[in-house]
């Protein structure tokens, strides 16, 4: 399904490609390059680690688990329990039926899916959409191989997700194939578009994405990464246009792709090498291995300014490249800002580049909101970036929490103010400028009259 305009919108014709001026001569950039390229390489990580492209699929893998634990008191957990089943390498009109249920006494039911098209694919496997015989609803099922000696991390993470920007795991089964290679199925609920192909049909018609759906779409974004990051504890790694869903119809938009998805504990090491090149923190080039979810923020970040130019703002050729691009942009990092990314990086030093000012990279009549905003998300410090909570509670979005707000074509947006657990410990400000007072006083009504049905 490809995206369409609302013909209804005012859209701002695009100027050539968006490239952020060089701040400096042609010879400082080739000098620059050189010095970043000097002082990286000299990390072992560096030449190591950053030649070629991460393997997703080690990134969704824990400890090892026995394959009878795998097919048996793994999936005896879940309250959707699949079987394995037999299939083929060719998807497209194939068949699978699984079975569903049978635990705490409820009733065993066979479900069947027909596989109807390839809707992305990677080194992770391959997702499709299919169609339940028995229902007609359209579903997106990931298909991927399963290390026998491992769970799978992004099953695991997917159970713990109930949020309405977050997709959602319907449930899951185990397939086999003629090679005796296992494959886990997970079945999700179908999202027609990504941002990807959003930014991809404003491109192609040299159009600029209206404002009103760049500030519904990362508020969503920052929205959905406020519940995994304070309430399941859960960083993405991974965030990218790709990774986000949009409903065309609603505007709803839901985070996906958990393959790279894990929990971090303080304390612990993490790779480094993970989240695709242009959206990739600065902590995690300079080889940090214990970040924080702030790395989903500066990921977000990238998106937002991506939305807001039609084109990515960092976008590097190579990992060396890329810390050029965010050099060219940011400045060369202070030693206390290196020091915050990668302490053991702090003896060295990069060429002295000045930041360039924020208003010149976007157009002039950029709201000073969206670029208030877009320099708090993309900062070198990880500790003074925003958090995703206090990104949705920015002035840029204050239009969402208009009382009258709709879609451009009158309908009502999608849910954008039910925080529950995600502020837990937040202040009273925060909360106050988060929620907005009519929906402040819909919430009291609501329980009053609750409360009154009981007495």
């Amino acid at each position: 399904m490809s995206y369409e305009a609302p013909s209804n919108v005012y859209v701002e014709a695009s100027a050539s490609p968006v490239d952020v001026p060089a701040p400096a001569s042609e010879r400082s950039l080739v000098n620059l390059r050189a010095g970043v390229s000097a002082c990286l390489a000299s990390n072992h990580f560096f030449l190591s680690s950053f030649s070629s492209s991460f393997p997703l699929s080690l990134s969704s893998l824990t400890s090892p688990t026995p394959l009878s634990l795998l097919l048996g008191a793994d999936m005896a957990d879940d309250t959707q329990q699949g079987s394995v089943l037999m299939g083929n390498d060719n998807l497209s009109g194939h068949i699978i039926s699984t079975t569903i249920g049978g635990k705490n006494g409820e009733p065993k039911q066979t479900i069947s899916y027909m596989a109807e098209r390839i809707v992305g694919s990677g080194s992770f496997g391959v997702v499709f959409q299919a169609k339940c015989l028995e229902t007609g609803e359209t579903v997106a099922i990931k298909k991927v191989l399963q290390d026998r000696r491992y769970k799978n991390r992004e099953l695991q993470l997917m159970r713990l997700m109930d949020h309405s920007n977050v997709i959602s795991l319907k449930h899951c089964f185990y397939s086999t194939t003629t090679r005796d290679e296992i494959y886990l199925n997970l079945v999700m609920e179908f999202v027609p578009e990504s941002l990807s192909g959003v930014l991809k049909h404003y491109t192609s018609i040299n159009q600029r994405i209206p404002l009103i759906f760049v500030k519904l779409y990362a508020y969503q974004i920052f929205r959905g990464l406020a519940f995994m990051h304070n309430v399941v504890g859960v960083c993405h790694r991974d965030v990218k246009p790709q990774n986000i869903l949009v409903d065309p119809l609603t505007h709803q938009v839901k985070i996906c792709d958990f393959g790279s998805a894990k929990v971090l504990v303080k304390g612990e090491p993490n790779i480094s090498y993970i989240c695709s090149r242009y959206y990739r923190a600065p902590e995690l080039i300079f080889g940090a291995e214990e970040y924080t979810t702030a790395i989903d923020v500066w990921s977000a970040g990238c998106v937002l300014a991506e939305l807001l130019l039609g084109n990515p703002l960092f976008p590097g050729d190579s990992a060396v490249d890329q810390l050029v691009q965010i050099i060219r942009v940011l400045g060369t990092p202070t030693r206390e800002e290196i020091k915050c990314m990668n302490p053991n990086y702090t003896e060295f030093k990069f060429p002295q580049i000045k930041a360039h000012p924020w208003h010149k990279i976007f157009h002039k009549r950029m709201p000073p909101e969206a670029i208030d905003l877009t320099s708090r998300l993309l900062q070198y410090s990880p500790n003074f970036r925003y958090s995703a909570l206090e990104a949705c509670a920015h002035p840029f979005f204050d239009e969402l929490r208009e009382p009258k707000a709709r879609l451009p074509n009158g309908r009502p947006l999608p849910p954008l103010f039910n925080f529950k657990q995600e502020i837990a410990g937040a202040s009273p400000e925060l909360v106050n400028r988060l929620i907005p007072e009519h929906v402040r006083r819909q919430s009291s009504l609501n329980f009053m009259q609750i409360d009154g049905a009981f007495k």
